[in-house]
């Protein structure tokens, strides 16, 4: 995977996943919206919580 640079301001609220009519819809901060098949959202899901372990070594701010 290649290194990125920070986004400008990275966000604090989590995004909340729900499930209508067999796709996954991901409703993140100042309105970004998401919608993805099953398949999609777990490998999303999975990626997103590695990544996440990965940058809680990483961190040196106090950013929850």
């Amino acid at each position: 995977m290649t290194d990125h640079l920070p986004a400008t301001q990275a966000q604090t609220t989590p995004g909340v996943a729900s499930a209508e009519s067999g796709l996954v819809i991901l409703d993140g901060p100042d309105g970004v919206a998401v919608t993805m098949t099953p398949h999609a959202a777990v490998g999303t899901g999975e990626s997103l919580i590695a990544a996440a372990a990965i940058a809680q070594t990483q961190s040196t701010d106090d950013v929850e």
